[in-house]
């Protein structure tokens, strides 16, 4: 049981990795989503500028160590992602296409909001005859 918690868990984690990055995407559509990726993202630049642990990561490793695994050797972008799907010398290339995309999403969010109808209550709007 505690191997397929590790698994959901590390899906779970590069789900999450997904939303950082294109999260911001969904607010174009859903308006009051930016506030969860506003969270979301403000987490994944403190995890990895400043020396807390990520709670998934952390779960994962409890998961792990129920089997008797130790922690993930490096955390969890070293064990899964760094030379595995991300070459390392391009890691600071990438570090800066996400926060473009990070960017371009917010931009494009404040964009829309900026002009798209503002709904006025008690207004009602009744076609000319």
């Amino acid at each position: 049981m505690a191997e397929l918690l590790a698994d959901v868990t590390m899906v779970v984690h590069f789900l999450a990795l997904l939303y950082i990055g294109l999260g911001g995407f969904l607010a174009w559509r859903w308006r009051r989503s930016i506030y969860v990726h506003v969270f979301f993202a403000a987490w994944g630049v403190i995890v990895n500028v400043l020396p807390l642990p990520c709670p998934l990561t952390a779960l994962e490793d409890w998961f792990r160590g129920m089997q008797g695994l130790g922690p993930l050797p490096g955390g969890f972008n070293e064990y899964y992602i760094y030379d595995s799907i991300i070459p390392r010398p391009l890691l600071p290339v990438v570090a800066v296409g996400a926060v473009v995309l990070l960017v371009v999403s917010y931009v494009g969010v404040w964009k829309r909001w900026r002009t798209s109808p503002v709904q006025q209550s008690g207004s009602s709007a009744s076609p000319s005859a």
